[in-house]
């Protein structure tokens, strides 16, 4: 009884994240969950005292760690901490299905079902390793010890084909086979190859793809757990397994589709970092317009409706405060505000200057390095779940907007992707911020995104570029506002 509940907890923990209003109820049923399903395993196994201390000096330092952990990390940083605690979860699932076979060894032949535990140690140790290494290129690439670009090795694909090959022939052998050296020899030897699979795998990918790497090897960690808990015959993790392998796998696919990539041509690698097409992507050429912080404040003002568009450039800079507060004054200076619930966004009418302000927040799937980050570092400054739309949502809205201001986004905001059909991200689909009356861009510098693709609108007509870090320039403008409706 025990279990189901622990299992029910981590169904409703589930159910509650997958709404911003409910996350934190979930968070909360994830650990009542996790706590009893480790209760309950203590209870069910009975150690000896000597085990037991083992074990609760295990979980305290492993708790301290995540606790510390915990405190410390900035939510611009989690990308990295989820690809770093995926690569522990594929390493613990190597070595739980390699010491699960060293156990049941000496009792297979009397086994009811040796099939089915030495076919789920195979898989387990394979999907582990996979993760395991994946994961480390993939923390990485975003912590910027490894270069970010794909690596594209020659004939890669033949590579990865002659591993899959490899893996499949051990275990075959290993299926066939009933020696306990040969049965270790292909688990060691299949830990090689999906770890050097892995490595090919994700250091192949690179561009404007990462985030979707980051979903993928979510969903190989929970199949990896999944296999644990068949082995272990422990039912809590089988559940909590097939519940991060499935939703993973959807995510990826909602990724995918985000991007305009297909799930397969992801997890091979190298695939959406050179165009389709055939032809060379068209020359962004022209000439951009500056603006300071002056004109950015009178644009702001003149504006009667504003969509933010926020990107990594926020996330590394840490902007989110500033702009928060700046969304906050300009809804607090007129006095009334009015919640329009069919356009999901706050009406301000404002006293003094009798403009109207509609303050909506405009969010790429991708946007940042794992789904979601941005909507959770806007809510960490404060900003209303209810004015930040996605991009399905606001797109539609953008013709019809007086002042768009893009802080720190560009493959999301790349106009090249439905201009130019040479293009590496032609075809997926973006915040058409372009559309709107008049837009500010603001970035350090007129340079590349991480896809490395020059973005036309930077010198449309009714662009105007505020360069500097996105941190100082938008304390600037939040000063600048204060002043401004404080006189």
């Amino acid at each position: 009884m025990m279990y189901l509940g622990s299992g029910l907890c981590c169904v409703g923990a589930l159910a509650g994240l997958s709404s911003q209003s409910t996350s934190r109820l979930g968070n909360a049923l994830g650990m009542i969950g996790v706590a009893a399903g480790i209760a309950a395993t203590l209870g069910s196994l009975k150690p000896s005292p000597e085990v037991l201390a083992q074990m609760s000096t295990a979980m305290a330092l492993g708790g301290t760690i995540g606790l510390t952990i915990a405190k410390r990390i900035e939510i611009s940083d989690l990308p990295q901490l989820v690809a770093a605690f995926h690569s522990l979860v594929g390493l613990a699932a190597v070595l739980t299905c390699v010491a699960e076979y060293m156990i049941e060894y000496p009792h297979l032949d009397l086994h009811p079902s040796a099939s089915v535990l030495k076919t789920v140690a195979y898989l387990g140790t394979y999907i582990g390793g996979v993760t395991f290494s994946g994961s480390l290129v993939a923390y990485g690439k975003l912590q910027g010890l490894l270069n970010s670009a794909p690596l594209l090795l020659p004939g890669r694909h033949y590579l990865n084909a002659g591993l899959m090959a490899a893996s499949v022939g051990g275990m075959i052998y290993f299926m066939l086979d009933s020696s306990y050296t040969g049965g270790m020899a292909c688990l060691l030897g299949v830990s090689g190859l999906s770890s050097i699979m892995g490595v090919t795998l994700t250091a192949a990918i690179g561009g404007a793809d990462m985030p979707v790497v980051i979903t993928v090897l979510n969903s190989y960690s929970g199949w990896a757990l999944c296999a644990e808990g068949f082995l272990l015959n422990n039912n809590l993790m089988t559940i909590v397994g097939a519940l991060i392998g499935s939703s993973g796998a959807i995510l990826s696919y909602i990724m995918c589709v985000a991007m305009n990539r297909s799930l397969p041509n992801v997890i091979l690698g190298g695939y959406g970092t050179t165009s389709t097409a055939g032809g060379k992507p068209m020359e962004v050429v022209g000439t951009h317009t500056e603006v300071g912080i002056d004109q950015a404040i009178e644009m702001i003002k003149e504006a009667n409706s504003i969509i933010i568009t926020p990107g990594w450039g926020l996330c590394a800079a840490k902007a989110q405060y500033p702009i928060a507060d700046m969304v906050k004054m300009l809804n607090e200076q007129g006095k009334k505000v009015r919640q329009s619930l069919d356009l999901l966004h706050i009406v301000l009418v404002a006293e003094t200057s009798l403009l109207s302000y509609e303050d909506r927040f405009g969010i790429h799937p991708v946007a940042g390095r794992m789904p979601g980050q941005l909507n959770v570092l806007l809510a960490e400054a404060g900003v209303p779940y209810d004015v930040v739309l996605e991009m399905d949502e606001i797109n539609e809205d953008f013709p019809d907007t007086d002042l768009t201001l893009v802080i720190g986004a560009n493959d999301t905001v790349n106009s090249a992707a439905q201009e130019d059909p040479n293009s590496i991200i032609a075809g997926m689909p973006v915040l058409e911020v372009w559309k709107s009356k008049q837009v500010i861009v603001m970035k350090r510098t007129l340079g590349v995104g991480y896809a490395a693709v020059d973005n036309p609108i930077f010198y449309k007509p009714n662009t105007s570029m505020l360069l500097g870090d996105a941190k100082k320039t938008c304390d600037a403008l939040q000063g600048k506002i204060r002043d401004s409706f404080s006189h």
